[in-house]
């Protein structure tokens, strides 16, 4: 993170930046798609409508949109801490990339060769996974603690072996909203010569990355749940996706990186259009006082952000607490050092389905059910209730905001 001691976000620039905020909803239901960047959209028109051709030709028109999407790759590099561009694989979800470097490792995969995934991650980092048992892959699960719903370093442990080759774990959980030590993972599957993947869907939006920093192996997460369009990132460590074979055409080698992954053309608009949020973050870090490389304004952007963040998602859980029949489905405290502002909880009495729904009366989107955790929800035991109730907080939410939504609730479960 960047040292530099940052202002209060200035949320009416913020704000303005989303143009959907100027509307009658007020969205709490950001872990399941943030609001987009008009500086995004706008980069998206432009692409479209200027320089909208296939890559690769001799002619201006394409050597001009063939840079800007190296520019969209270096940008995105940057933004992630990665060492370079072509560790940058793009393509149309964090589902879909994890089933494609699921099947590019199955060449690697031998009967008998381990992955542990947990019973707390997204779906799309567990079944991509699983499917390599019918390459013999054996799998084991790392599983949240019963009491502190944490996954225990300690516990990972005993899981690992010689025969051990990934170990596949969220940054942070999308219904907890805790955050994993990745760094001290990535040590202890290192010490025992295994690679570590990181599920950063629910983290992207509210931290700076620092993939490089961390030393993970892969990292995948979805722009449009980080104020971008519906698309997404995955780095992976240049010596492993050399690794790798090509998923591409047959002409289309091992050694022609990050292509060989991505089968057909990237999304070329989307891909420039991801370029707004790294500016806009190293925008926000300016008005928060950062100065020098574009990557300390952005760490600086995060600072804020996250102090902001903790201040919307103690206003919220501090109401939790004060009622007896509301159980925090993970920390119950705001520590942002803990957790990221989204927050799940059921009510004793109340199907979830029952006081979202009551809520939606009041214009504030929020969500229930399992947010393809359904592993973790299964284990909780909550299913019979529909799931959890989630309140997914970002940085352009306000206090006002969650002064209503805790008024909403208020109206929406009277307590019995």
């Amino acid at each position: 993170m960047s040292n530099v001691t940052t202002s209060p976000l200035d949320l009416s620039f913020v704000r303005a930046q989303f143009p959907a905020l100027s509307g009658d909803w007020t969205f709490m239901d950001n872990a399941g798609g943030s609001q987009t960047l008009a500086r995004v959209a706008d980069r998206i028109r432009d692409y479209l409508l200027t320089s909208n051709v296939q890559l690769g030709a001799s002619y201006a028109v394409s050597r001009q949109s063939g840079a800007r999407v190296a520019a969209a790759h270096a940008d995105i590099a940057e933004l992630i801490g990665a060492a370079r561009p072509d560790e940058v694989v793009m393509g149309g979800s964090t589902t879909a990339l994890l089933y494609t470097l699921s099947a590019a490792m199955a060449e690697q995969i031998r009967p008998g060769d381990e992955i542990v995934v947990t019973n707390c991650d997204h779906e799309a980092n567990i079944g991509p996974w699983r499917k390599l048992e019918e390459k013999g892959a054996v799998i084991r699960t790392w599983t949240v603690r019963p009491d502190s719903l944490e996954l225990a370093l300690e516990d990972l442990e005993p899981l690992m072996n010689g025969r051990t080759r990934l170990v596949c774990v969220t940054h942070a959980s999308n219904i907890l909203g805790t955050i994993n030590p990745v760094a001290d993972i990535a040590r202890l599957v290192h010490r025992h010569g295994a690679k570590l993947l990181v599920d950063a869907v629910a983290y992207a939006p509210h931290r700076a990355v620092d993939v490089a920093g961390w030393d993970v192996d892969y990292y995948v997460f979805s722009f449009y749940k980080v104020y971008g369009p519906h698309y997404a990132v995955l780095y992976g460590k240049h010596e492993h996706l050399a690794a790798l074979p090509s998923l591409n055409h047959y002409f289309i080698d091992r050694t022609v990186i990050p292509y060989k992954l991505q089968p057909g053309n990237v999304n070329y608009e989307l891909a420039v259009g991801c370029t707004g949020i790294v500016d806009y973050l190293a925008e926000l870090g300016e008005r928060c006082g950062a100065t020098g490389p574009r990557r300390a304004r952005i760490e600086a952007a995060f600072d804020a952000i996250a102090a902001h963040e903790e201040a919307l998602a103690e206003r919220l859980l501090a109401y939790l607490r004060g009622r007896n029949d509301v159980k925090v489905i993970g920390h119950a405290a705001a520590d942002r050092s803990l957790r990221v502002p989204t927050v799940s909880f059921v009510v004793d009495g109340y199907r979830s389905d029952e006081v979202v729904g009551a809520v939606d009366e009041s214009m504030i989107g929020i969500r229930f059910g399992d947010f393809y955790a359904k592993r973790l929800v299964e284990t909780l035991g909550l299913a019979a209730v529909n799931g959890v109730i989630r309140v997914s907080l970002v940085h352009y939410n306000t206090l006002e905001e969650v002064d209503r939504l805790i008024d909403a609730l208020g109206r929406a479960m009277p307590q019995r």
